[in-house]
């Protein structure tokens, strides 16, 4: 009897790991497309870059190794790596300010459910989708210096006596940068403040109406705290994001003026491809350290934000 006991028991362990294996193989076969994207795409490229963060290399012919060169070019030598860097966080910091508000405003109202609520989600998460090359050629035309409907509009209207080159200059190129990025990724953090504030128990807001709080009161003293963990997380994806931004600067404007307008992601790129800053001669060995420099700044800002704002995810 007993020796029926434990040989039932060690059939039904082997029946429980079967069926544990089996019903998982599914979800790891679904895995496995992401883990092999994320190696070829992610994991590899970076030690691919380390690799070659101490050496002069242009991808053909032989290495040269130079030490820590490639690092002190970066930080002594290389003006135009950290002008790229300033312009990168100067747009991440007033795309902070302006999308984040905009993104939780429209989201408070669309959350009311006033009429057409529904198409009107549907109108703002559009931009979402659509390709950032599409995006920046569209709003490249838009701002044309020459026939531009918005310099044709000013010039009618008496805004402006002439036509206005938006891209001529650093500061006027760069904040329609921010327009267009800040146009093509608040749908999607509207989106997320959404989903966050349909999860605020309504009897919450009927308590306090009964205790007399009012609309503003309500806004600042129950939905803004208890949005502070999903307002943590978009405003961490929101700085990264913009930390990496190159697509549409490529696309509207390539650095131009000068140079000016280049952020560090396009500054990086011209160094790994040869173009523009790059000058004529892949640069893979100075670029890698420049990656290497970013991924430290980066690191560094994620660190620092989450330790500030680690009480954010325990409101609510």
């Amino acid at each position: 009897m007993v020796k029926y006991f434990l040989v039932r028991r060690r059939s039904m362990g082997r029946t429980k790991r079967t069926d544990l294996v089996g019903g998982h193989i599914q979800e790891f076969f679904m895995l496995i497309p992401f883990f092999i994207g994320f190696i070829t795409f992610t994991v590899y490229p970076i030690f691919w870059a380390l690799r070659w963060v101490l050496y002069d290399y242009s991808g053909l012919g032989k290495p040269f190794f130079v030490g820590l060169d490639n690092f002190a070019r970066a930080f002594f030598r290389d003006k135009e790596f950290w002008r790229s860097v300033s312009n990168t966080f100067y747009l991440a910091f007033m795309k902070l300010i302006i999308e984040i508000p905009l993104a939780l405003i429209i989201a408070f109202f669309v959350n009311n459910k006033v009429k057409g609520s529904s198409i009107l989600r549907v109108i703002y998460f559009l931009p979402t989708v659509f390709s950032i090359a599409v995006v920046g050629l569209i709003f490249t035309i838009l701002f044309s210096a020459y026939n531009g409907i918005v310099n044709s509009a000013l010039t009618v209207t008496g805004v402006f006596k002439e036509n206005y080159n938006f891209f001529g200059s650093r500061w006027s190129a760069l904040n329609i940068i921010l327009l267009v990025s800040t146009w093509a990724t608040f749908g999607i953090n509207m989106i997320y403040f959404l989903m966050g504030l349909q999860n605020i128990p309504n009897e919450l807001y009927e308590c306090a109406t009964l205790d007399g709080a009012s609309g503003p009161r309500q806004f600042f003293s129950i939905t803004i705290p208890l949005l502070a963990p999903v307002m943590q997380m978009i405003i961490m994806l929101s700085v990264l994001g913009t930390m990496r931004i190159n697509d549409v600067v490529i696309v509207m404007t390539n650095g131009q003026p000068g140079g000016t307008t280049e952020v560090a992601m396009t500054h990086i790129l011209k160094m790994f491809f040869s173009f523009g800053a790059g000058g004529g001669r892949r640069q893979i060995g100075y670029g890698a350290a420049l990656s290497v420099i970013m991924g430290v700044i980066l690191a560094i800002m994620t660190v620092i934000y989450l330790k500030s704002s680690k009480r954010m995810k325990n409101i609510y």
